[in-house]
C-alpha cells in the first residue's frame, strides 16, 4: 500500500502486510537514518501492535511524526479490509 504522508518531512510510506504482519516498510524522503530505523524495527511486527506503539508520537512541535504517520496509514489499511 502507498500512503501519502501529511505534516512530516517524508512524502510517502510504502508497506506490505502478510498475515497481519508488516513485511516491508519504506519511507520516501524524511530523515534517512530515522526512517530506516523505524522500518527495520516494525518489520515482522503485528499491525495492531505497530499502531499501538507508534500512534501519537510527535516530532518536535509538530502534532505528528513519521512513526505516527505509519500508524495512521496502518489504520487506513485496516479500514479497507472491513
Amino acid at each position: 500500500m502507498k500512503y501519502k504522508t501529511h505534516g512530516v518531512c517524508s512524502q510517502e510510506i510504502n508497506f506490505e502486510v502478510e498475515d497481519n504482519k508488516l513485511v516491508q516498510v519504506q519511507f520516501v524522503g524524511g530523515c534517512s537514518g530515522n526512517t530506516q530505523g523505524v522500518s527495520r524495527l516494525v518489520e515482522g511486527m503485528d499491525v495492531d501492535e505497530a499502531i499501538k506503539r507508534l500512534e501519537g508520537i510527535q516530532c518536535g512541535f509538530r502534532p505528528t511524526s513519521c512513526p505516527d504517520q505509519l500508524a495512521q496509514a496502518l489504520k487506513i489499511y485496516k479500514e479497507t479490509l472491513s
